[in-house]
């Protein structure tokens, strides 16, 4: 296998915008929503002859002024089944308008439900108000802001990014109005709105929108000027790839990350993304350490082993793309939920990959559910999984199960261990890191029973034992009820391991070994 790559200096900037690109999924946003956001407002802020420090102030406030909706739109789990999709549509709801608005939201409460689930709901909701999940998402971006250490000036902007200019009714957590907002969180509200209206819309229609709501939602200043240069940035906008544009655009100057500050950097994300579920709090920190450490027991490199972390805290960023409601629902998923669930390790990757620097975390992160005999989420066989991606996959497994679940409570440590080792003694997870984990974890190792020939799991020996007396694949698939596609990839690693492409081959290495007795 070859060695993970050493990480490059990252750049702060990588960093938020990765963590802006996975309040996109939180918030039912297309991907990249936040960094043309952050674009207009930097560009809006030139044509309003910013200095440099106000510039900086409206760069950061715009890539993270929507961060805590990630956990305020995960607070709407209770109300909705998609809160993702409330997002989305929400967006387009002109909240100058409260009656308007109200509407929309009670609409949406306990939609598809019984009608006294839904009327009970409907009730608590309007208890709760609108004004609750705005301090929860002020909250929440204040506590990133100094998390992220970004200064006072853009700590106090990212908790006024739901204010509105005139104050008026239902106004922001804090009651703002008029310059007693900060000009960041004004050119956020209207850059965030502009991009908005651009995609689903084009120019006229965002031009006619901002000046509709200028004096009421905007600064009439910052709203006039933008209706002034709207077509030539709107313009701009579609000409760039955002991902290099956002980096062109980071004020001087450029601030890097020491190794010690990225892992903190990658700590604040890692909590902001378990903080989404009730069940999954402490889960990715959790993961992290007991993957570094069995990959240093496995002899793996420092810097790999610090790449095994560095993903382990970054791997579940995906999470966001999904509703809360799937993570948290105790009964059966249905295929639609389940597929969807699914894609998370995927999403981790894409959201990392767009960052030289994170891109080898991304790739990491997003196998941390593949097994070795193709049953993973994303069916990634056993030939294409490093020792970290199977480190990794062990350290979430077992930590997971020391984690109560909505339709379990948690293991005890020991019940966990055996879990994981039936694990991989069907041929899912590597022995090899799971025992590794398992030490890591305090467990003591189990005596070896029979030593492995070839590499081959107890597992991997039955499925031969039993294709070599001439069963098909479905035979086979009934006997050890597992799937046949699953025998099909045993049988694929066998042949890997033992070195032949046939049966005849693998009854010959059978027979001299004595394991067909």
């Amino acid at each position: 296998m070859k060695p993970l790559p050493t990480r490059p200096d990252v750049r702060l900037a990588e960093v938020v915008a990765s963590l802006c690109l996975a309040t996109d999924l939180a918030t039912g946003h297309p991907l990249e929503h936040g960094l043309r956001r952050a674009l207009l407002a930097v560009w809006l802020g030139q044509e309003l002859r910013l200095g440099d420090e106000q510039l900086r102030d409206a760069y950061y406030v715009a890539l993270l002024g929507s961060v805590g909706c990630t956990i305020e739109t995960a607070a709407l789990a209770a109300f909705c089944r998609d809160e993702i999709a409330v997002g989305e549509q929400l967006v387009l709801v002109d909240t100058t308008r409260p009656i308007r608005a109200a509407a929309f939201l009670l609409g949406k409460v306990g939609e598809g439900e019984p009608p006294l689930r839904r009327a009970g709901k409907i009730l608590s909701a309007a208890v709760r108000g609108p004004t609750e999940s705005q301090i929860i998402c002020r909250d929440v971006a204040l506590r990133v802001g100094d998390m992220l250490d970004l200064g006072p000036s853009i700590g106090e902007a990212l908790g006024q990014c739901h204010e509105q200019w005139d104050g008026r009714f239902p106004g922001g957590p804090r009651r703002l109005k008029g310059e007693e907002i900060s000009l960041a969180a004004r050119l956020f509200i209207v850059a965030h709105d502009a991009e908005v209206f651009h995609r689903v819309g084009g120019v006229r229609a965002t031009v006619a929108v901002i000046r509709q709501r200028a004096g009421r939602r905007y600064d009439p200043r910052v709203a006039a000027r933008f209706c002034e240069v709207a077509e030539q940035l709107l313009a701009r906008l579609q000409e760039e790839i955002p991902w290099e544009a956002m980096l062109a655009a980071e004020p001087a100057p450029v601030r890097t990350l020491s190794p010690q500050g990225f892992d903190d950097m990658a700590q604040t994300v890692a909590n902001f993304v378990d903080l989404r579920s009730a069940y999954t709090l402490g889960h990715s920190p959790g993961v992290a350490s007991l993957a570094e450490a069995a990959a240093r027991g496995l002899g793996l490199s420092g810097p790999e082993a610090t790449a095994v972390r560095q993903a382990g805290l970054l791997h579940d960023i995906g999470r966001a793309g999904v509703p809360v409601a799937v993570w948290d629902k105790a009964g059966p998923l249905t295929a639609a939920e389940w597929e969807r669930m699914k894609r998370h390790p995927a999403l981790s990757e894409l959201v990392l990959a767009r960052s030289g620097a994170l891109g080898h975390l991304g790739t990491l992160a997003g196998l941390h559910h593949e097994r070795l005999d193709g049953s993973g989420y994303r069916g990634v066989p056993a030939s294409f999984l490093s020792v970290a991606a199977r480190v990794l996959a062990a350290a979430d497994a077992y930590q997971a199960k020391l984690e109560p679940r909505p339709h379990r409570a948690a293991l005890e440590p020991e019940a966990a261990a055996r879990e994981i080792r039936r694990r991989a003694a069907e041929g899912q997870l590597d022995g090899e890191a799971v025992a590794a984990v398992l030490a890591t974890a305090g467990h003591r190792p189990q005596p070896k029973t029979t030593e492995r020939i070839a590499g081959l799991s107890a597992r991997e020996v039955e499925v031969l034992r039993l294709a070599m007396r001439g069963l098909s694949n479905r035979q086979i698939a009934e006997i050890l009820v597992v799937s046949p596609r699953t025998v099909g990839h045993h049988l694929q690693h066998i042949y890997d391991k033992i070195g032949v492409s046939t049966r005849l081959g693998a009854t010959l290495f059978a027979l001299e070994r004595g394991l067909l007795q």
